[in-house]
């Protein structure tokens, strides 16, 4: 069976290459622009790991991190966090990702990232 991963990014071009990758990569993924009802979507969608961008419109990335991470039902999902925010700045916040990777980001090291978590 696949791994399953939800990508949260409001780019359309960037989710596009982002699931073309994953998929490539053989990984079952499902792409949101919007960040309503996150928690919900995580519970329908049952991801192995999600994947999204800081800045977005209504609930930030980090805000999501911190969502997922003190949600019982959801807080054992690795959150990988990516941002062309410095990295100390998104730190500071203490959002509880798991990974955090700068845009623009290096597609293999963020395959790579996305296999140790999932492994």
């Amino acid at each position: 069976m696949l791994k399953s991963i939800l990508v949260i990014e409001d780019d359309t071009d960037i989710l596009s290459t982002i699931e073309n990758v994953l998929v490539y990569n053989n990984f079952a993924v499902t792409g949101l622009t919007h960040t309503e009802d996150i928690i919900e979507s995580i519970k329908t969608y049952k991801p192995d790991l999600v994947l999204t961008d800081y800045m977005l419109p209504g609930m930030n990335g980090g805000k999501i991190c911190q969502t997922i991470k003190s949600t019982r039902e959801t807080n054992h999902i690795p959150v990988i966090l990516i941002s062309a925010y410095h990295r100390q700045a998104i730190s500071l916040a203490n959002f509880n990702y798991d990974v955090y990777i700068p845009k623009p980001f290096d597609i293999d090291k963020l395959v790579q990232a996305i296999n140790k978590l999932l492994n």
